[in-house]
């Protein structure tokens, strides 16, 4: 029987790419975080140098522009960013699982060639599902489409746009008849300077604050029949099969941010003195450290795992959920445990402690809830068993 290698190594084109973001987060990124936690917004030149490393087009074809690798080095890349800053990671996890792949798996050799070396190039991407109505019940949606001659025209507004202040190409959902519940759904390639399209309100959130969500409003913009993404109608398959890729990517973000997290405690443990010993010397500390570790190693393995099923073209749908879901969970925990590891100044922002506890929890609410992950596990096991 082959024994295959234990999913945490990677092959050194893995691990040079690792490497190549880790480089980027300490050098360009780090020294920015807390100011742009502070104001809420991206510097320009952090933006930029997601492009100019590579970091926002990882599958696009070599033909287009992109770096033609895998999923996995992807989710590598998101897991690295997010051990810096959470926030970052979420704008190229978008670009890359949301917009991307969809593109690439259901779009036309003429809108790869259109939009693909854009997205490359410079443009970010956004993905516009969510609504007021909309949220769990992801296809309560109001936002409209009728068509017109060679174009449709979308009505309507989208809530919780990740990217939607610095996006140019926006994958928007719209239904051409409500009555049809999910059988209505359509998905459009909505192309910011289009005539009625605007961005409306930026959220002013607890965490990532840095990454921009927005409100977009659709005020009969037109939309091209040739930007249609997939089938007429078929909305709803674009979406459900590319968050199942986001949650991996989600899941990933979790992970980095935990280790982040950890990485910080088990620094001020070594360092800080109480009753003139080093305070990670003292069993209740360690064993919290240890327990973080290990919970840590478990996601990582299955955010993994989900990324290779994806790779190798297996069914992954179920390992994605579970992913995201224990990912989330554990970055939440470690986020806080290692705060307590610092004490008092843990919750001050003289130390990132307290934005890796407000950034972790996120995870437990987009791109699926933890409940709507526990749903869609749930009925896995019951069609298909364990």
């Amino acid at each position: 029987m082959t024994q295959s290698l234990p999913l945490t190594v990677l092959s050194e084109d893995e691990e040079m790419f690792r490497g190549v973001i880790r480089d980027f987060s300490e050098g360009t990124l780090r020294p920015l975080v807390a100011d742009m936690d502070r104001a809420g917004k991206m510097e320009p030149s952090v933006l930029q140098g997601l492009f100019d490393v590579g970091m926002m087009s990882i599958e696009i074809p070599e033909e287009h522009g992109g770096a033609g690798a895998s999923f996995f080095m992807a989710v590598l890349g998101v897991e690295e960013l997010a051990r810096v800053d959470p926030a970052m990671s979420v704008v190229a996890d978008v670009q890359n699982t949301l917009v991307i792949i969809p593109l690439m798996r259901w779009g036309t050799p003429e809108q790869h060639a259109r939009f693909l070396p854009a997205l490359a190039g410079g443009k970010v991407g956004a993905f516009a599902l969510s609504e007021a109505s909309a949220g769990c019940d992801a296809f309560a949606l109001r936002c409209l489409a009728r068509e017109d001659g060679d174009d449709f025209v979308l009505s309507g507004q989208k809530l919780w746009i990740t990217n939607g202040n610095e996006a140019e190409i926006f994958i928007v959902f719209a239904t051409l008849d409500a009555s049809l519940g999910y059988k209505g759904v359509t998905a459009f390639v909505v192309e910011k300077e289009m005539p009625g399209f605007s961005v409306g309100k930026k959220e002013d959130k607890l965490g990532i604050r840095a990454s921009s969500t927005c409100e977009l409003i659709l005020d009969e913009v037109r939309v091209p029949k040739e930007n249609v993404l997939g089938e007429v109608g078929k909305g709803y398959k674009v979406a459900i099969e590319t968050l199942n890729e986001g949650r991996i990517g989600i899941g990933a973000q979790m992970v980095g941010l935990a280790q982040g997290a950890l990485e910080g405690a088990l620094a001020y443990a070594g360092e800080r003195e109480q009753f003139g010993k080093k305070i990670g010397s003292f069993q209740a500390v360690g064993h919290s450290l240890a327990e973080c570790a290990t919970e840590l190693e478990a996601a990582r393995l299955m955010v993994y795992n989900a990324a290779r099923l994806r790779d190798a073209g297996m069914p992954f749908q179920r390992q994605a959920a579970m992913a995201k879901y224990y990912g989330s969970y554990v970055a939440e925990r470690v986020a806080n445990k290692s705060l307590e590891v610092y004490g008092g100044v843990g919750f001050t922002k003289d130390y990132p402690a307290e934005k890796f506890l407000r950034d972790a929890k996120i995870g437990k609410i987009y791109e699926g809830t933890s409940f709507i992950q526990l749903e869609t596990i749930a009925k896995s096991l019951l069609k298909e068993g364990l």
